[in-house]
């Protein structure tokens, strides 16, 4: 993706279900579960850059001695520097006491991070200060173990405010409006009374208040908590959190938009927002990791009996299909293979603009994370053009010579490195006010690869604001004197906001926005602007499962090509000397070649939750009121 975007968060969590001098007589360390999670999270860096945070629980302690840490940094390179404030603490413990170095249980109850049940979290802020604040594993402290709570989660909610006041109703004062705060609470507030109810069950029973805390640690029903806490939860989530005695959840919304799978054995339970990071650190074959279904959770008791369970009934499975376009690795087997079928899938429309001179066409990819999609597209153009070939040789089978054969065979695909991403100025470029001045220096092209009758084809995973495009890698292309610049986005024209963790909460930024409003001030169209504000502004008030996206009206009397032709336009300059075209993937074959992520709300405008329509219908009361403000 060229253009500046922040995503997604990733989770890891880890449940050890054999005592720690199992590891230490395995694996050579008792410190085994910190050392695969720092794996869990390097290998979901890609996720987020802003901040990690990193907790963990020991069970079965006595009282006074520490059970939970908790490290987070927000420091620019945030697993890097948790890690080595974890280790440096481990290290400084070991060498003031050489006699733990061979004795776990001292380990275990004097050396920080080591335990049985771990939460990692790397963090992009989709909005708000970067502080250290703001930066998962969230903790909810209490002086009872079982009322001790952390929370960490790939998620955002469209419905903070109503959560909010609902707290407020049930007594309580949350520190700040934000969604991580008021999930946290609204879980912690059910614990708090599940662990009550329990405690009364048990003084009934005649149990005396110390025996009372096993018993709630075996009874504790996390599922029940869950249910009662998620029930107006509107938005994308996978929510991990650990209780404090060594319960632990990971739970999953019901349409599935946020990632999470799962991996377990006798020896681990392991959860992750990407399937190849379990592979890889835990050596396993992909049919041994699984996707947690939609609106389930999985759930580890203290006692390390593990089991999946539905809290919310599932909604139609819309899976986020940016996960695959571009968010998770492509190291995954699937994904792999889809982000190749995305760039199979657009190559006619390409040979479209090109007039089918493959001769004549040199295909290149920006940024690297196109590099997929560019290997899909590059081999349906070889398969065009041994289907040439092959046609040739039939048709002239009679009068062929060796030369002229040999010839023939000898034309090949032309790809080739044009652009080269500069990795350090990229660092800097973060705010919108800044983006301008130093985009343009991003990439550096390679010289001397272009004829001046040659078609320059570039693949990118998506076109977002299209910044990057217009400021620098259009002028960039157009210096190396092709006839034609055509840009090619494996992803559908994206035209709505995403409320469910994408950082694209206004329209206006959006080009494709752009684009059809330009058309609509062309056309003298602009009457349906007015239109779609009144029936967004009349719905207001409404809940949210009566709001329609009225937004789609604003598109409707444009055609795909058109909108795409006006972007090109509006994406080329008087000082660009070849033509530019820019093409998109179709919906319909975003679906085919990504068939288990239907999730396509920021192309379609048809939104998983009742809450996205709220969204959307806030965002263009926002855009026509000139309220510099987000819809979410």
């Amino acid at each position: 993706m060229s253009d500046a975007l922040k995503h997604e968060c990733g989770i890891a969590l880890l449940r050890l279900r054999k005592p720690l001098e199992y590891y230490k007589e395995k694996y050579g360390t008792a410190f085994y579960g910190v050392q695969k999670m720092y794996l869990l999270m390097e290998k979901q860096h890609n996720r987020g850059q802003d901040g990690a945070g990193f907790a963990s629980i020991k069970m079965d302690l006595k009282p006074g001695q520490r059970y939970i840490s908790r490290v987070r940094s927000n420091q620019p390179q945030p697993i890097q520097d948790i890690f080595m404030q974890i280790n440096g603490r481990i290290n400084e413990e070991m060498a003031a006491h050489p006699e733990y170095a061979d004795n776990v249980q001292l380990q275990k109850e004097n050396v920080p991070y080591i335990g049985e049940v771990f939460l990692g979290h790397v963090r992009y802020g989709t909005f708000g200060k970067n502080s250290i604040e703001s930066v998962h594993p969230f903790l909810r402290q209490n002086n009872w173990m079982h009322r001790n709570l952390i929370v960490a989660g790939n998620f955002n909610l469209t419905n903070v405010k109503e959560l909010f006041d609902s707290l407020v109703e049930l007594g309580q004062h949350p520190k700040e409006l934000a969604d991580t705060v008021t999930v946290m609470e609204k879980i912690g507030h059910f614990l708090d009374e599940d662990v009550m109810d329990i405690y009364q069950q048990c003084k009934n029973e005649g149990y005396t208040k110390q025996e009372a805390s096993a018993v709630i640690a075996e009874r504790l029903n996390v599922a029940k908590i869950l249910k009662r806490a998620s029930k107006k939860w509107d938005g994308g989530y996978a929510m991990a959190g650990l209780v404090g005695h060594g319960d632990s959840f990971v739970m999953r919304d019901p349409a599935g938009i946020r990632p999470a799978y799962y991996y377990q054995d006798d020896e681990v339970v392991v959860v992750a927002s990407e399937r190849p990071v379990i592979q890889t650190v835990f050596n396993v074959p992909f049919e041994a990791v699984q996707e947690l279904t939609p609106g389930n959770a999985i759930i580890i008791k203290k006692s390390g009996e593990t089991n999946i369970e539905e809290i919310i009934p599932a909604l139609p499975k819309k899976s986020c299909s940016f996960e695959r376009i571009y968010f998770s690795r492509g190291s995954d087997a699937e994904i792999y293979e889809e982000r190749k079928q995305l760039g199979r899938l657009v190559l006619p429309q390409v040979l479209e603009a090109i007039e089918s001179d493959t001769d004549n066409a040199v295909f290149s990819y920006i940024p690297n994370t196109a590099e997929t999609s560019f290997f899909g597209m590059v081999e349906a153009a070889q398969d065009f053009l041994n289907q040439r070939k092959n046609d040739y040789i039939l048709n002239n089978r009679t009068t062929l010579t060796e030369e002229s054969l040999k010839e023939l065979l000898s034309v090949k695909i032309r790809t080739e490195k044009v652009a080269i991403k500069d990795a350090k100025l990229r660092t800097f470029i973060t705010e919108d006010s800044s983006r301008d001045d130093l985009v343009a220096h991003v990439y550096d092209v390679t010289y001397g690869v272009i004829k001046p009758e040659d078609n320059l084809v570039i693949i990118d995973d998506s076109i977002v604001r299209g910044t990057t495009l217009k400021k620098s890698i259009i002028k960039m292309m157009d210096r190396l004197n092709p006839k034609r610049i055509v840009v090619v986005s494996s992803a559908p024209q994206i035209r709505y906001p995403d409320c469910y963790g994408i950082d694209m909460a206004k329209l206006e930024g959006l080009i494709a926005f752009k684009a059809a409003h330009e058309l609509l001030k062309e056309r003298g169209m602009e009457h349906i602007v007015e239109e779609v504000y009144k029936k967004s502004k009349a719905q207001e008030n409404l809940p949210d499962n009566e709001v329609v996206n009225y937004v789609k009206e604003f598109y409707a009397p444009f055609t795909d090509q058109e909108i795409s032709d006006k972007i090109a336009e509006m994406l080329s300059s008087d000082d660009i000397n070849a033509e530019v075209k820019i093409i998109f993937q179709s919906v319909e074959n975003l679906h085919k070649a990504c068939p288990k992520n239907l999730g396509d709300w920021y192309f379609t405008g048809d939104y998983p939750t009742h809450g996205g329509n709220r969204v959307v219908n806030r965002a263009f009361i926002n855009f026509y009121e000139g309220n510099d403000a987000r819809a979410y």
